[in-house]
């Protein structure tokens, strides 16, 4: 899992004097919302280096023509006992194939870690007042786990063929 914090952060929102806005001038690790990817998208740059931030309550089949041009995908967190986003994770990586890094932003806290790990997500931008070390530790709570997820197929405990 990739840590990210506000001094290591390489991607960035485009903002104007309204609010955030389409950047007039393409440029690579621009962090758009869906409303900036939908007024720039038919004219973006193939292969330009690009990410979109969704609110988890973004239906993801309206994105999924879009997939292979994103770089990444930043779902919301709008609080920690919401937990839209993480079926829109595992709808990306499992139904989508998205190969892209998904990143969970917003209240994410430390007990979210390992359902994070396991839904999809392979970078969190955590709560200011969370702690890094204890989230690494946190990964690593469980050692197996009784349903599968987005990397294994298959259940710890597999039911054998009849």
């Amino acid at each position: 899992m990739k840590f990210i914090d506000n001094h290591n952060q390489q991607w960035h929102h485009v903002v104007g004097e309204d609010g955030p806005m389409p950047h007039p001038d393409p440029a690579p690790n621009i962090l758009l919302s869906l409303e900036q990817w939908h007024a720039v998208r038919d004219h973006w740059p193939a292969g330009l280096v690009t990410a979109v931030e969704l609110n988890n309550d973004f239906d993801i089949e309206g994105l999924v023509a879009d997939l292979p041009r994103l770089t990444m995908i930043a779902l919301r967190f709008p609080k920690w006992v919401d937990g839209r986003a993480y079926s829109q994770a595992k709808l990306l990586r499992s139904r989508y194939r998205f190969a892209g890094e998904i990143r969970a932003t917003g209240e994410v806290l430390v007990d979210m870690l390992p359902l994070l790990a396991r839904t999809g997500f392979d970078a969190v931008h955590m709560r200011a007042d969370q702690s890094k070390a204890a989230a690494e530790r946190a990964l690593g709570f469980f050692a197996g786990h009784y349903q599968g997820d987005v990397a294994a197929t298959q259940p710890l405990f597999a039911r054998a063929a009849a």
